[in-house]
């Protein structure tokens, strides 16, 4: 954890960051059901630009500012920092305060042999890498800062962008297409079964087996589009060869509230997406909390959806950040970023049904 050197700063550094894990402990405890997990997802996907603990920050806080009156509108639209506003010629408005999140703090890497990873050293502020060396930059810890949403600002106004417009039982213009495609690079087929007879009463289902993917075709298009994108994130998450230790519980969760992002993010209706109590998936980890298992399930429902949008060529929600808005990313994927995981309790099987 990074913190300032000078006492007095430090300790107010601490508070605030304990302020954060408390306010971040309230929110996660307050998901109590599945409908709260759901709106969670829906919140998280038109603010998937963050991560999910800062996408409940942002929430929470918005929330508690609406109920005050000091925000006009229940829900937040864009949230970026100060100086972000200012490059877009727009101030924060007096009086409006900004919502705390965490933001990463990053150092310096230098390494003669990248490929071994005991091999990097941290550059001290000034240092500069020996000949040789390759410099990478990643996270080593967090601080707080704070974002502030639109309706906060004055000033150019924002463009607005093209929304996806869904009806009832319809699916979003080229979902299908798209997410069978990255099925299908991820070697496996998909095939579209006339009724649920034929895959044992299942509306979807993934064979690791013999590389398929079944998908009812006797539903309605959306249904359809919203099994495939369930099944696929099956088969990113939950490969038996690589998911030994994830409870099946959960891994049925996260298949659907991946789905149910994606879903989110292209204007459909998540009302009917069947998301079971939080307690009854998130206490039956052993070794962790509910509040552990449901921050990290979030997390990577969050990175996965947000990987199978970031591949699709559909029209979609806008993720968080006001558009035309520049971020700088000056974290590389060193070290890859493990999500730890979680116990084992019953035995994986090869077929991925929902």
């Amino acid at each position: 954890m990074h913190v300032p050197a000078n006492s007095s700063s430090r300790e107010a550094w601490d508070a605030k960051l304990t302020e954060l894990h408390e306010q971040l402990t309230a929110s996660v405890e307050a998901l109590i059901n599945g409908d709260e997990w759901r709106q969670a997802l829906e919140f998280a996907a038109h603010f998937r630009s963050r991560s999910f603990n800062n996408s409940l920050l942002i929430w929470a806080q918005h929330a508690a500012a609406y109920e005050r009156g000091l925000v006009a509108a229940p829900l937040p639209t864009y949230v970026a920092g100060f100086k972000q506003w200012h490059t877009l010629s727009r101030r924060v408005s007096a009086g409006q305060k900004g919502f705390m999140i965490f933001a990463p703090v990053t150092a310096r890497f230098a390494s003669a042999s990248p490929a071994d990873s005991a091999s990097w050293r941290r550059l001290q502020r000034s240092e500069r890498p020996r000949a040789g060396e390759v410099v990478r930059t990643r996270m080593v810890g967090t601080r707080p800062a704070y974002v502030w949403d639109l309706s906060q600002t004055d000033g150019s106004p924002i463009p607005e962008r093209p929304a996806p417009i869904v009806l009832s039982g319809e699916a979003p213009d080229g979902l299908w297409d798209g997410v069978e495609e990255l099925i299908r690079g991820l070697g496996f087929t998909v095939v579209e079964p006339l009724d649920a007879g034929a895959i044992g009463g299942a509306i979807g289902m993934t064979d690791f087996i013999n590389r398929s993917v079944s998908v009812r075709g006797d539903m309605d298009d959306a249904a359809r589009a919203k099994t495939l994108v369930h099944e696929l994130a099956h088969i990113r998450m939950h490969e038996p060869a690589t998911d030994s230790l994830l409870h099946r519980g959960v891994a049925e969760v996260e298949a659907e509230s991946v789905a149910l992002m994606v879903g989110a993010a292209h204007g459909m209706d998540t009302s009917d997406y069947t998301i079971p109590y939080v307690s009854s998936w998130a206490a039956s980890v052993a070794g962790k909390s509910i509040t552990e298992v449901v921050q990290q399930t979030g997390e990577r429902v969050r990175r996965v959806a947000v990987s199978i949008l970031n591949q699709l060529s559909t029209v979609q929600v806008d993720g968080g950040d006001p558009p035309n808005l520049v971020r700088s990313n000056p974290v590389s994927s060193f070290p890859p970023i493990q999500t730890p995981e979680l116990e084992l309790q019953v035995p994986q099987p090869e077929l991925r049904s929902l």
